[in-house]
């Protein structure tokens, strides 16, 4: 996995147009398994453009009539029939400047075009990703009427969680949110392959709602398996030795 620097670097090669084939194949590589990367691209393509736009500002009429006049009366009889040696010379070397970058664009064509459909690909998969992620969590026991909704934003990672019926617990135990990974997740989890979310209590009416953050893993939705609540010890949730109370049903 490439480092925030190396990464940062194959953006803006790719936004200038100075990647080579292998790191074009790189960026590429990259793309696939991190959409979000597409986002980025276009942040920094966005932001170039920009810097290279300023506002346009018109000049005074008296200089546009000129200028316009003068490009009106195009060139003289004189320097149609004997073109300077300035004139020949640019010609030359337009010639060679075509050859040069039709050979540029033989030689990097199929690496560009390669990366242009990766980053295609993976625009399409951040559009559709970008919509707010949604899971309904259930309770595990039949005789329980408890429910939660866990909704997040993978972009900006503001997540919200909302807990109806829960009974309060006892003194020294706390719910805890967990979201459990598929297996092999490139993320670190804990033996039951979760990560500890969130820990709360409900209030008297067994509710609880509340924005948190959410873990960098919900950028990537696939990697997500379950979102589930459990009761553990509160001095020590992060131990995970409660069984699911609610589960999302993913």
């Amino acid at each position: 996995m490439s480092s925030p620097e190396s990464l940062q670097r194959l953006i803006a090669g790719y936004v200038l147009g100075t990647l080579d084939s292998e790191e074009a194949k790189e960026l590429e590589q990259l793309l696939i398994v991190d959409a979000t990367i597409a986002a980025r691209i276009a942040q920094m393509q966005k932001t170039l453009e920009l810097a290279y736009a300023p506002p346009e500002v018109l000049p005074p009429a008296r200089l546009r009539s000129a200028i316009l006049a003068k490009a009106y009366a195009g060139p003289s009889a004189d320097s149609l029939a004997t073109p300077s040696a300035g004139y020949s010379s640019w010609r030359t070397w337009g010639k060679a400047i075509a050859v040069a970058a039709a050979a540029l664009i033989a030689a990097l064509g199929i690496a560009n075009y390669r990366l242009w459909h990766a980053l295609q690909t993976a625009q399409n998969e951040t559009q559709a990703t970008q919509a707010a992620l949604a899971y309904s969590l259930q309770a595990t026991a039949a005789n329980n009427p408890a429910t939660a909704t866990v909704k997040v934003n993978p972009t900006t990672l503001e997540g919200t969680i909302a807990v109806q019926n829960l009974p309060p617990l006892p003194p020294g135990q706390t719910y805890v949110l967990w979201t459990v990974l598929q297996p092999n997740a490139p993320f670190t989890t804990d033996a039951k392959g979760a990560i500890l979310t969130k820990a709360f209590q409900v209030d008297d009416r067994g509710s609880f709602s509340q924005t948190i953050t959410m873990p960098e893993v919900y950028r990537q939705r696939n990697l997500v398996a379950k979102v589930a609540v459990t009761a553990e010890q509160a001095i020590a949730p992060q131990q995970h030795s409660g069984s699911p109370i609610l589960i999302s049903d993913l």
